[in-house]
């Protein structure tokens, strides 16, 4: 009963997860087209559940993922999980009662895949992102130039002091990573824990980073412009 064609449906439907996925390892989660959902929706659902106190559709829709993870990976999670999880049921059902449930039961254990599969995949969707953007920063890297970041160390060493920092920092897809990085040996200002950063080059295995708002940025502006 394990391959019966009665789990066609959830095959269909796992299918559909499998190549979103792919979807996403082979296109990257990082491009702007794929991120619909986090960067336009995300900072809406958040200020409106700061506003309310009480259930909405808009807390419901934050619970199950929406404007918290880009939108196919989301939808990639969603479909896998409901597909394995009402095949287990399925299974599992079939192995009790002798025959794979249809009808009313049937019905009963898409509802309740259904219902796993959106409840568990918000949860799961953005530690995925990150992971996903993670493995795929040594060939898009260069995305996150000119984003602006937080030191989580105690401070940004210089270039010429061969150390560096980290800061924390939300790339075009809302996925959060921590960075090595550190300052242009001709920076001014050292930025401290806390502090916001602006990144401005990519080295080897690290970035190089100035203080946000500073006299360090204002020339890096200058900089550019004359050349």
């Amino acid at each position: 009963m394990l391959f019966d064609l009665a789990h066609l449906p959830y095959w269909i439907i796992l299918g559909m997860g499998i190549l979103l996925f792919l979807t996403v390892i082979l296109g990257g989660i990082g491009d702007e087209d794929v991120d619909l959902d986090g960067d336009v929706d995300g900072d809406l659902l958040d200020m409106d559940l700061e506003a309310e106190s009480d259930i909405s559709p808009l807390m419901i829709l934050h619970w199950l993922g929406f404007g918290r993870a880009p939108l196919i990976l989301l939808l990639a999670t969603d479909f896998s999980i409901f597909g394995i999880v009402g095949w287990l049921l399925n299974v599992v059902a079939a192995g009790v009662t002798g025959v794979i449930p249809q009808g009313w039961l049937g019905g009963l254990v898409f509802a309740l895949s259904l219902v796993i599969a959106l409840g568990s995949g918000g949860l799961i969707a953005r530690p995925l992102g990150q992971v996903f953007a993670q493995f795929g920063e040594e060939t898009s890297g260069d995305r996150l130039l000119g984003c602006d970041g937080t030191v989580s160390s105690a401070d940004i060493p210089y270039n010429r002091e061969q150390k560096i920092g980290q800061i924390t920092v939300l790339d075009p897809a809302r996925n959060r990573l921590t960075l090595p990085c550190a300052l242009p040996d001709w920076a001014q200002v050292q930025p401290r824990y806390g502090e916001t950063v602006m990144i401005i080059d990519r080295q080897a295995s690290y970035y190089l980073v100035l203080a946000k708002d500073s006299i360090d940025q204002d020339q890096w502006f200058q900089q550019i412009k004359d050349t």
